[in-house]
């Protein structure tokens, strides 16, 4: 199945850090990272033994198949019995770097005995490990120079390397073919790790035919793909049929996602589904939806999508009815999505002090929109524990439901846990950001809505340290936000430092070092 992604490759070399999830040693997380500039230096990278990598050059002398043999045997037992490579690792490097091999048979009289002449030579000259290793991979010769890391030549340096290429093999992957690997297949795997495991992946097959019938080369596609994200190729799919049913032509769906890709594959299709589950809700049928669809094909950018949420937020939030909300949408769907409308302001807030009548006014208006009763004890208590001005609430209110959450969700979290409103705007997008940052969906904040109410320092903290002890294989590999932030000190320590031997030392040193370091 990943060839079928893998077709026509271009070579792209990256590095893949995949640690094993000990509950199923069948899947990895995987995350990319870039190990050497792309860039051709001016100087050719020349290994302790002198030789140098660059595109083959024709010698003078002819080597005999009887020399190369003898050569590869030579590396075998060098990498092997000296080096201490695994026999495999070992005998595959020997056999497949003909043009490493040719090199080092120029370092020595071919006319001698190439057996002793060689293993005297490598004896007195280690070579750079790494030029036969990538040259084995199925790297060309003259790719090889490109991805040599500086100031190495022993493979042993890179363990996380050749930890890596030895999982791609385990999944089966030929070790001849892993240099020729594709940053979007690399992505994939990252994001999909159960793409390397049974038989074929259906949904996934039929999202990339989809997507390539609409003009869509693989590499393009590759761009959209986050190895931050999950994907859910059913939901790809289904995302991708509503368009086709509500009349978008290849050349319109190919448009839309070359101006909005994350439309469709952020969140695998739901801010789509976000705005077809509140128009719903507002009462329009789903054949009326449809024709809204087909008549402004164009609504569907991730701005006019954001203008018109927003327009419905308001609207409700004025008290409309949702029959009126209907048909305002069905009447001006072009205006509603083309204009961001602004909330409405009182002007004589400003002859008021803060927490005079007018911010009561308006902080009563806000908790009524929220489901708050007039007049009643429950009011009176959020009047208290609610700090702000009513369009500060609100614009706090607003930033949590374009972070992607459903109106009623925020509603009803905000009145479990309603200091969280008491922060600004900007500190709640930071926590917002760290949460996906992190690798968590923005949904499990409706399990956990103090999340936000915790300071960013021990956010940081008790993250950073739970990643490290999961990379360890000591950890979970998904833990709820409460049961990592809300317990004490004393039970985190024991519970996620004290557990691995280099827990302690680890846990004073992400203390006394800055989240952003």
């Amino acid at each position: 199945m990943i060839a079928q992604v893998n077709k026509s490759i271009v070579f792209s070399p990256v590095d893949i850090e995949i640690s094993y999830k000990k509950q199923n040693p069948f899947l990895s997380s995987l995350q990319v990272k870039c190990f050497c500039s792309s860039r051709l230096s001016q100087n050719a990278k020349v290994s302790h033994s002198g030789s140098v990598q660059s595109p083959v050059i024709l010698h003078s002398t002819r080597i005999s198949r009887v020399a190369r043999t003898d050569a590869q045997r030579v590396l075998f037992d060098y990498l092997h019995c000296t080096r201490n490579f695994d026999f495999n690792d070992a005998e595959h490097i020997s056999k497949n770097s003909p043009h490493f091999i040719e090199n080092l048979l120029t370092k020595i009289d071919n006319d001698k005995d190439v057996v002793r002449s060689l293993n005297k030579f490598l004896r007195y000259n280690p070579i750079n490990e790494f030029e036969p290793f990538f040259e084995s991979l199925g790297l060309r010769p003259s790719e090889v120079p490109l991805v040599l890391p500086p100031h190495l030549m022993y493979l042993g340096d890179n363990d996380m390397l050749l930890e890596n290429f030895h999982v791609l093999c385990n999944y089966g992957i030929p070790r001849s073919k892993i240099g020729r690997i594709k940053t979007t297949v690399v992505k994939l795997v990252s994001c999909c790790p159960s793409l390397l495991i049974g038989g074929v992946d259906r949904e996934f097959v039929n999202v990339l035919g989809r997507l390539n019938r609409a003009g869509l080369k693989n590499d393009l596609i590759g761009g959209y793909l986050s190895a931050k994200e999950s994907y859910d190729w059913k939901r790809l799919i289904d995302t991708i049929d509503f368009l086709d049913k509500v009349g978008y032509s290849e050349e319109q769906f190919h448009d839309l996602l070359k101006t909005n890709p994350v439309l469709v594959f952020e969140g695998s299709g739901k801010k789509v589904y976000l705005l077809f589950g509140q128009l719903v809700k507002l009462g329009l049928k789903v054949n009326g939806i449809y024709s809204l669809f087909t008549q402004y094909p164009q609504i569907l950018s991730a701005k006019r999508v954001k203008n018109l949420l927003r327009g419905i937020h308001i609207l409700l939030g004025i008290g409309m009815g949702v029959e009126d909300i209907a048909n305002i949408i069905s009447t001006q769907m072009e205006r509603l999505c083309s204009t961001a409308l602004k909330g409405p302001k009182l002007k004589a807030a400003k002859y008021y002090p803060p927490g005079g009548p007018t911010n009561k006014l308006e902080k009563t208006a806000f908790l009524l929109r929220l489901g708050y009763v007039e007049n009643s004890d429950e009011m009176a208590r959020a009047l208290k524990m609610f700090r702000g001005r009513g369009d500060q609430l609100q614009e706090r209110f607003d930033c949590l439901v374009q972070a992607g959450l459903d109106y009623n969700v925020v509603s009803s979290f905000i009145k479990q846990a309603p200091m969280v409103l008491n922060q600004t705007k900007d500190v709640i997008e930071k926590k917002i950001a760290c949460l996906t940052n992190l690798g968590c969906s923005i949904d499990s904040l409706v399990a956990f809505p103090s999340y936000l109410c915790y300071d960013m320092e021990r956010i940081n903290l008790r993250f950073r340290m739970y990643i490290w002890l999961r990379e360890k294989g000591s950890a979970k590999p998904k833990l709820s936000l409460s049961t990592i932030l809300a317990c004490s000190d004393v039970r985190f320590i024991k519970y996620f430092v004290d557990v691995h031997p280099e827990g302690p030392a680890m846990w004073e040193s992400l203390r006394n070092t800055p989240a952003s370091s």
